[in-house]
């Protein structure tokens, strides 16, 4: 039960992730003054669903399997805070990874959309709504 439902919050995760990326990038070059047409960023974002999800995918794995299980240790000596601490651990993993991954890339940042506040933040947002998933479905009743 715990397996499928961590593996649903990080397919969740990693989805948004890969379409935050991607529209992201496709707003900048919007802001270039590229054209681009409703099906040409349906394509980008199918692409990348298949392309990058899975490499962040990966950079969620490194970021959550710590983060989660210090949340799962300490949920046990505070089970009332369970929910919290897991929503918490995957946003803050997910941030950790990408900052990690940031500092050995040989580019100034592996990821454009974490290259601001706003930008992290919001790929951030997924990780956490994929931890509160997570958290609830694995929740004893």
């Amino acid at each position: 039960m715990h397996l499928g439902s961590l593996l649903l919050a990080w397919v969740l995760a990693a989805a948004w992730g890969s379409v935050v990326q991607t529209q992201w990038n496709l707003q900048a070059l919007v802001a270039l003054g590229v054209d681009l047409p409703l099906a040409e960023r349906a394509r980008a974002t199918g692409h990348d669903l298949i392309r990058f999800a899975p490499v962040y995918g990966g950079i969620l794995v490194a970021g959550w399997l710590p983060a989660l299980a210090v949340a799962s240790l300490l949920a046990r000596r505070w089970p009332a805070w369970r929910s919290a601490l897991l929503t918490v651990a995957a946003g803050a993993g997910m941030v950790a990874a990408v900052r990690a991954v940031d500092a050995f890339a040989p580019m100034p940042v592996f990821i454009d959309a974490t290259r601001t506040l706003p930008g992290l933040l919001t790929m951030a947002m997924g990780a956490v709504i994929a931890g509160l998933l997570y958290a609830r479905l694995t929740a004893r009743p």
